[in-house]
Parts: structure tokens; sequence; C-alpha cells
């Protein structure tokens, strides 16, 4: 979950970079990604839409919980980077850290139980791992250079 984590960190890293350097493409916003997320995992997770239906309500109000818990411990860490801190200060701010991921993990096993009330265990491994395929394919559409551009 850490590394889907940074992925997704990763991913809005660059399409912020790519909206900052003026691309003639767009990035997608919150509301187009989540649908263009929502349809590649369905068909990845073979999900019916029913099914569908049922679940991405759970697996986007979990996203939301998890970058809220994601983001204060992100805006600890600057602050942490841009303040001389006291080594006590940064052993508490490591705590932080780390119990914001504790916290996250929590959140997970707590939506694995609400997912499967929807969908079968098998079900939710094919969407966790459509999760990270979506990924990937994401980055690797944002690298493809664009007609005409050198790479």
């Amino acid at each position: 979950m850490k590394k889907i984590l940074s992925i997704l960190y990763m991913l809005f890293a660059v399409l912020m970079l790519t909206q900052a350097q003026g691309k003639k493409n767009p990035p997608l916003n919150k509301g187009d990604f989540r649908a263009k997320q929502e349809a590649y995992m369905a068909e990845k997770a073979g999900l019916t839409q029913e099914e569908a239906k049922a679940v991405f309500p759970l697996y986007f109000e979990l996203q939301d919980k998890k970058a809220q818990i994601n983001d204060k411990a992100w805006r600890e860490s600057m602050r942490g980077e841009k303040e001389n801190l006291s080594d006590e200060a940064c052993e508490k701010l490591l705590k932080d850290m780390a119990n914001a991921k504790i916290e996250s993990d929590k959140l997970e096993l707590e939506y694995l139980d609400k997912y499967k009330k929807v969908i079968s265990p098998k079900k939710i491994f094919k969407l966790q791992r459509a999760e990270v395929l979506f990924h990937r394919h994401m980055l690797q559409i944002m690298h493809r250079p664009k007609p005409g551009e050198r790479k």
C-alpha cells in the first residue's frame, strides 16, 4: 500500500509539473482522473456494473481519507525540512510520520471488511492489482513523447 501511495503522489507531482511546463494537454481534473481510474480498474478487476457502483464509492472514500492523513504528514515533514529542528522535535516528527502510515494501514484493513460486503476477496485482490497497473499506465502515457516532440 505504501508503494501505491508513493505512486499516487508521484503521479500527482508529474501532473502538476506538466501543467507548470505549459504542455498542450492539460492534466486531468480530479473527476476526470477518477472516471478513467474507475473504468480501467473495473475492467481489469472484472467487476460488473453493480459491483462497480457498490465498490467505487467506498474506494474513493478510502482514498480521500488516506490523502488527508498523508497530506498532514507531508506538511509536517516539509515544516521539518524548513526549520532547524532539535533532535527531540525530529524524533517527534518521525514518530508522527510513522503513526500516519499506521493510521493509513488501519484504514486499509477497515475498508477490506467493507469491500468484502460487496465483492469477493478475489475481486478485491484484482482491484488492488488493477490500481497499481492503472498508475503505471498513466505514468507511461504522461512520459510518452507528443507527436513531433523529441525525447
